[in-house]
């Protein structure tokens, strides 16, 4: 694709990946945010009275895990970070960690035995392959975009552009889904489902850290998220959202009420970006989403210091 012959945009001014190093207190926050988000009676246990911490203790956790108490203090201070495939099994179970929650253990668990197995992000994580630009391109007027893993925003197509700009969804010079999200005073009027979405970002978040660690522009972002204390409790709760097909509802100001499903699939290039698209739910919305096509690209009312033509 040459200037000037697509509609699909690239989104500039993200920086590149720096390396990958994993924090190696996640591990030991993950397994005290989830022993303190538990009761005894969760676990069939009678209260014995007032705690000074909330939830679990750490004996009370020890014991159901049969593993020692001093052990799992060296977990949670992050002074042991290699608990064996057992261990991570027992906390799993006396957690009561569901099928994601222990998927995300484990993942923790084996970084930190191997961090030389994961490998880097490649230099390639930024650039949008050409054949998804053209996806994009033949999937107007459904509207659709490809971000990162932690959400910022790389490509879109015309119209995702025509629907999204009204929103605000691109007025930053580096559009970010979870920025929006927690920290535009705008996002609760646009989503009525906000609180959905905010868990799932926050979900997206986690899941990009155990691959991309300490890339410069993820530590900037949950830096700047922390502001939002709505994200601050989230994240330290390590909140998971298992991705599933899911509806989504849009307050629109020039379209009204619009009902989306959101499908989304992972580019298969090792970026782990992903292609996201809104389908329309509903007749009113097809019709909406019909409107968006044709047009020239140039006419879409985005700001042309934010986006440039795919090379």
């Amino acid at each position: 694709m040459h200037p000037g012959t697509g509609r699909a945009r690239l989104i500039r001014g993200i920086p590149r990946h720096t390396g990958r190093v994993l924090d190696q207190t996640d591990l030991g926050a993950f397994l005290r945010a989830r022993r303190e988000a538990l009761s005894p009676a969760d676990v069939g246990l009678r209260d014995s009275g007032r705690r000074r911490t909330p939830g679990l203790r750490r004996e009370e956790v020890a014991a159901l895990a049969g593993v020692s108490i001093d052990y799992l203090v060296r977990l949670e201070q992050g002074r042991d970070t290699r608990p064996s495939p057992s261990v991570i099994s027992a906390l799993s179970d006396a957690l009561l960690l569901d099928e994601d929650a222990r998927h995300h253990l484990g993942l923790l668990a084996m970084i930190n035995n191997g961090p030389e197995l994961c490998p880097s992000v490649p230099d390639s994580a930024r650039v949008v392959p050409a054949t998804v630009t053209a996806l994009l391109e033949r999937l107007d007027p459904t509207p659709a975009v490809v971000l990162t893993p932690y959400g910022d925003l790389l490509a879109a197509n015309h119209a995702m552009r025509a629907l999204g700009a009204p929103l605000g969804l691109f007025d930053r010079p580096q559009p970010n889904v979870a920025w929006f999200t927690f920290l535009d005073p705008r996002a609760r009027e646009v989503f009525p489902d906000l609180d959905t979405m905010a868990h799932q970002q926050v979900s997206d978040l986690r899941a990009a850290r155990l691959r991309w660690g300490q890339d410069p522009r993820l530590v900037a972002l949950v830096e700047e998220l922390q502001a939002s204390p709505a994200f601050a409790e989230l994240w330290s709760s390590h909140a998971l959202s298992a991705r599933t097909r899911a509806e989504l509802r849009v307050v629109h100001p020039d379209l009204g009420p619009l009902h989306v499903a959101v499908e989304t699939m992972t580019v298969s290039d090792g970026s782990d970006q992903r292609l996201v698209t809104w389908l329309p739910a509903d007749d009113a919305t097809a019709a909406a989403f019909a409107g968006l096509a044709g047009g020239d690209p140039a006419e879409t009312p985005v700001s042309p210091a934010v986006l440039r033509v795919v090379s």
